[in-house]
């Protein structure tokens, strides 16, 4: 699993973030989703490192990051935080500016780093998400009936972490051979461990409160995402059914917006990885 990437843990400044870099040339920055960690990424970074050095971390809080102590606020789990993460990341590397890419809950993360520190993204793609602020606010019965582990994990008084813990492989699912045996193998370290679970929860929270603030105060102030965005979606997912046209939601937020569609469930990275890496190095290409 990723031969010839180098595998550390990187300060970045509030926290160390496990990460996994290869290849040479221009940077792309891979953010998994909830509750992968960069290991879901082993299929698409060695064809990614072909052309461009391939940057894949853990978020804080998932899998060998760091795990800061949550505060009233949930802020220490925001993206903005974690946006904060992906610029200390390319700093301690040696990055000036990078393509970002985010898939499920890393999609949120690398919108809200183009928009706070837009002169480090050169690129941003965009899996399988529409931003936070608008997701919540077209919420409706079917979102509610799909994506209902939204609204549980963000319970702060009722905790997720008692019935998640009881049984993560019953509550999480997956398998070797969908994941492959080191990823599935990595994913589980990651769901057994409580504190893991914790942040993954904490994640959540943030995103009913914080993160929704912060799209929202960007909407209202006008911001828009300065760079090129790739939005990309899979086709066996729901982001149709749910959106109609989720393409014309981020084009309210950027000028530039290409689409590509995926024939993938949910996690694209571990179903088609190699039509995801053909579509991101045309974008990144481009």
């Amino acid at each position: 699993m990723f031969e010839g990437f180098t595998l550390e843990h990187v300060d970045v400044g509030e926290v160390r973030l496990r990460v996994r870099h290869g290849g040479s040339g221009p940077p792309v920055v891979l953010l998994h989703g909830h509750p992968r960690t960069h290991a879901t990424w082993h299929r698409v970074a060695p064809l990614l490192a072909r052309e461009h050095t391939v940057i894949c971390p853990d978020l804080r809080g998932y899998g060998g990051s760091s795990k800061p102590p949550s505060d009233p606020g949930h802020t220490a789990y925001a993206k903005r935080a974690m946006a904060r993460d992906v610029v200390g990341l390319l700093d301690a590397l040696g990055h000036d500016r990078a393509a970002v890419v985010g898939h499920d809950r890393g999609c949120y993360v690398a919108m809200r780093t183009a928009l706070d520190h837009p002169r480090r993204v050169s690129r941003l793609g965009v899996l399988d998400g529409v931003p936070i602020g608008e997701a919540l606010a077209r919420a409706d019965a079917r979102f509610a009936t799909r994506w209902w582990h939204w609204f549980f994990l963000g319970q702060s008084d009722k905790p997720a972490e008692r019935v998640i813990t009881a049984d993560p492989d019953a509550w999480y699912g997956g398998s070797p051979a969908a994941m492959g045996e080191e990823a599935y193998a990595d994913y589980r370290r990651a769901i057994h461990d409580p504190p893991t679970v914790h942040a993954m929860c904490e994640d959540y929270r943030a995103g009913l409160g914080p993160d929704r603030a912060a799209d929202d105060a960007d909407r209202a102030a006008g911001r828009r995402i300065a760079c090129p965005v790739l939005f990309c979606w899979s086709e066996r997912d729901d982001m149709v059914d749910l959106y109609g046209d989720p393409a014309a939601i981020w084009r309210d937020w950027a000028d530039d917006v290409r689409v590509a569609a995926i024939d993938s469930g949910h996690h694209v990275a571990e179903e088609a990885p190699e039509q995801l890496a053909a579509a991101l190095a045309d974008f990144l290409a481009d």
